[in-house]
């Protein structure tokens, strides 16, 4: 981790740490994050197109699942994380699935400062709601696509549905994901994340929701964007 990097809480990363073990466990803590990632990489592509060949970024990649399917797809992947167990569980499995992938301990911050403009795609996917200060990853991510290039977001709505849904329900009724692993205070509206995209020099492009069923434990797009959603953006030619 970079000495300069300020934007980062410290009871999120250990809580992401601890679940390094079971991170591709579909059945296990992590598995509505592997049932929403088909719905996740299907939008990458309409925004960005084919994915062969092109440079992709995976911001806050945890470990690795949505790394390892851009890879698949034939994009040459970079995933970045500040969770060390989390991501060494991310390299050992992409060994194992015979995918290069180039994982880094690294803030968004600190390598914009030195590869600006290196990506075609940058995703930044449940991750701006864990950190302080998510207007500055944003930035981050405007700063390290080229020009032409799209940047694609995920996070959760701020509202009484998505407390109900994502909070109440997913971690405390039904024990979908771990108790804990969201704040309401720091989802983000999308209204919130597209000022700050446009703040950061990008133009937004489209919204779409994502939707997760836990009876069939499968994810899909949506149009409903009150609960998980998803921003294309572009960066201006």
């Amino acid at each position: 981790m970079s000495a300069e990097t300020k934007n980062v809480d410290a009871g999120e990363i250990a809580l992401f740490d601890r679940l390094a073990a079971q991170w591709w466990d579909p059945n296990g803590e992590m598995g509505p994050l592997h049932a929403i990632n088909r719905p996740r990489v299907a939008y990458v592509e309409q925004c960005a197109g084919a994915l062969k060949g092109k440079r992709a970024l995976d911001v806050g990649c945890g470990g690795g699942i949505l790394a390892e399917a851009l890879a698949a797809k034939g994009a040459k992947v970079t995933g970045i994380d500040l969770a060390a167990d989390v991501l060494e569980a991310a390299r050992k499995h992409s060994t194992q699935s015979k995918l290069a992938i180039d994982y880094r301990l690294v803030a968004a911050e600190d390598l914009a400062r030195e590869h600006a403009g290196a990506f075609d795609v940058v995703c930044c996917m449940e991750m701006l709601e864990h950190v302080p200060h998510p207007d500055q990853v944003v930035a981050a991510c405007a700063t390290l696509v080229k020009p032409g290039g799209d940047v694609i977001f995920s996070t959760i709505n701020r509202n009484a549905k998505a407390f109900a849904l994502a909070i109440v329900g997913a971690e405390y009724l039904l024990n979908l994901i771990p108790r804990g692993t969201h704040d309401y205070a720091k989802l983000i509206r999308p209204s919130e994340l597209e000022r700050w995209a446009r703040a950061a020099g990008l133009e937004v492009r489209g919204v779409r929701g994502i939707r997760y069923n836990p009876l069939l434990k499968s994810g899909s797009l949506a149009d409903d964007v009150d609960v998980n959603y998803l921003m294309h953006c572009r960066r201006p030619r």
